[in-house]
């Protein structure tokens, strides 16, 4: 990442700051995330320590998505330990509220403010990461523009982990590159790459693969996904708390 840090400084002592450029690729970049209105697919999530010890879970997910709403229902089905435990993620508009299932517990708990840095499930995503990354939550500044590819800086404008988040995009995809999280202090504290990006739709691309990396305790978490499904109805009643609770049967 020093090469990525080295030009970024050099790109933003020479040129402009242009946000509305920045914004209109974000949002176009978001519009392709939910242009897909039902999903569903297996996920493998590899846990791997500073150690190289590894951690594996499986879940099914369960997607949403319309023009200002997303949903999304994560159910654990190994190992026996977690199994049943799901998570649910409810956004509309600006608003977004989580719900966490533990059957050890046997009861839901809503994920406050305070916990949104918290880890999700022991992995190196938190549950600001798996939120809905609406544009109008943050400011955008375009450090580059070349060729496919372009570089936008993203600034929370409420409550957040990070201080910013620079995003490298290809904006002839309109898919992820990489992205590269921030503190106050202005280090690198994560980074998130995708890769193996399949064309499920005309336009619309999704990556089979993505990982992300905690630069300060040197462990990183991989999601892979196979068996997905796009655009086949899924009940309403799936992204609910009773639903959460009962898991999908």
């Amino acid at each position: 990442m020093i090469h990525l840090l080295l030009s970024l400084l050099f790109i933003a002592s020479s040129n402009p700051v242009d946000e509305d450029r920045a914004r209109e690729i974000f949002e176009e970049f978001d519009n392709r995330r939910s242009a897909i209105t039902y999903e569903t697919g297996q996920l493998n999530m590899v846990i791997t320590d500073h150690r190289n010890r590894t951690r594996n879970r499986t879940m099914r997910m369960y997607s949403f998505a319309s023009e200002n709403e997303t949903k999304s229902l994560t159910v654990f089905e190994a190992p026996a330990d977690v199994r049943g435990t799901g998570f649910l993620s409810l956004s509309d508009g600006n608003s977004e509220v989580q719900y966490l299932y533990l059957p050890a517990l046997g009861r839901t708990q809503t994920i406050g403010s305070g916990q949104r840095s918290d880890r999700f499930m022991g992995s190196d995503f938190t549950f600001e990461d798996l939120g809905a990354q609406n544009p109008e939550n943050f400011e955008f500044e375009l450090i580059e523009e070349e060729g496919n590819q372009a570089i936008v800086r993203a600034v929370p404008t409420g409550s957040s982990q990070y201080a910013y988040i620079i995003y490298t995009l290809d904006i002839e995809k309109f898919i992820l590159i990489e992205a590269a999280y921030f503190d106050s202090d202005e280090n690198q504290i994560k980074e998130l790459t995708a890769h193996d990006y399949t064309e499920v739709k005309e336009g619309i691309w999704r990556p089979n693969r993505m990982v992300m990396r905690d630069l300060k305790e040197n462990r990183q978490t991989e999601l892979i996904w196979t068996d997905r499904t796009f655009d086949e109805p899924i009940p309403s009643s799936y992204f609910t708390e009773r639903h959460l609770q009962r898991g999908i049967r």
